[in-house]
């Protein structure tokens, strides 16, 4: 997929920075990322959450980090000198890999101010840091995700939008028409209806955030080879290549089925800008291959920008220094990048 263009003037306003699991390496990255903002060549971008609690893990990481509480309208110009804060109104106290009761909390604030921030247009685009299921199940979340959870944020007590996740690089772009389910479920869930709909989402959104004008779709198969015209099994050609002919009549370039072990070499790869796949693991394996530093998460559908790391909590390396904010900073200026770029 194309490097994403900028379009008009710089945008103004910061990003908004959620601090994940408090008790992840969510903090760790953002204050690693807020230090080598200049080399990271990174956007302003201002953190959501508790700033006792971020001075405290940079003392633990031993970063000399200069904070400065500020709202989204004051971050911009705080951002040179010191990492802007604004604060949520709930405490963090957990420590690094030992999520606490204060944990569930202090990462859902942090999430439902981003989203009010960047709805009433007080920032750009919304970038999460990663949470920790497990620990928001514990406290009540009734939610499968993050994704769900800001789909439902976004319809403010209207129509809740349908979130379609995104995996970009400069390299590759993925979307997953299903997600997190066993191979069977997926199967057993993947309907042509929802090819056309998780397709027509991609198109809408790479070219009003992308700069694509058409943006060009390789639509793998389900089975090996495609199905071999049926001979290894008829899902290729009674669920996919009927959503193909759809999207094909509406005007959207769509190629496919095709074999999934043949899209993803480098030949291939420059003759579409977004692989649209039928299942988790046929998508996410070849991103995370080719660009697992930094490829970022990117949720389509949504009335607002949300960018992620692609990557987890990482309890284990979390206030160690190890924690690798590579991807945090590629979700930081694709989230801009898409923010500044004027629908095709």
């Amino acid at each position: 997929m194309a490097e994403v263009q900028k379009s008009g003037p710089q945008e103004t306003r910061p990003l908004a920075l959620t601090s994940g699991e408090p008790a992840g390496i969510g903090p760790d990255i953002a204050l690693a990322a807020w230090m080598r903002r200049g080399e990271l060549d990174l956007p302003p971008f201002y953190l959501l959450g508790d700033r006792a609690f971020f001075a405290e893990r940079a003392k633990i990481l031993g970063l000399r980090v200069a904070f400065a509480d500020a709202t989204p309208e004051e971050a911009v110009a705080a951002f040179a000198k010191a990492l802007p804060v604004a604060a949520t109104g709930e405490i963090a106290t957990a420590r690094p890999g030992q999520p606490d009761d204060t944990s569930a909390t202090a990462a859902l604030a942090s999430i439902r101010q981003a989203v009010d921030h960047v709805k009433r247009g007080r920032a750009g685009a919304v970038v999460t840091n990663p949470i920790a299921k497990s620990v928001l199940y514990r406290a009540g979340f009734r939610h499968p995700g993050h994704t769900e959870f800001l789909a439902e944020l976004a319809a403010d007590g209207g129509a809740v939008p349908r979130p379609v996740m995104m995996l970009w690089s400069p390299a590759l772009a993925v979307v997953p028409v299903t997600i997190h389910l066993s191979l069977r479920d997926a199967l057993a869930t993947l309907s042509s209806d929802l090819i056309v709909a998780t397709a027509q989402i991609a198109v809408a959104d790479m070219k009003a955030h992308f700069g694509l004008v058409r943006p060009r779709l390789a639509i793998s198969g389900l089975n090996p080879h495609a199905g071999e015209d049926g001979s290894l099994g008829r899902e290729d050609i009674e669920i996919v290549t009927p959503a193909i002919e759809t999207l094909r009549a509406e005007g959207i370039d769509a190629r496919g089925p095709l074999p999934a072990d043949t899209m993803f070499h480098a030949a291939a790869r420059k003759t579409y800008d977004c692989a649209i796949c039928m299942y988790h693991d046929q998508a996410l394996i070849p991103i995370k291959t080719i660009a697992f530093e930094d490829a970022v998460n990117v949720t389509l559908g949504l009335p607002f920008i949300r960018t992620s790391p692609d990557h987890g909590t990482a309890f284990d390396i979390a206030g160690t220094g190890k924690a690798n904010p590579s991807s945090l900073a590629a979700a930081l200026r694709l989230a801009a990048r898409m923010a500044t770029t004027k629908p095709s």
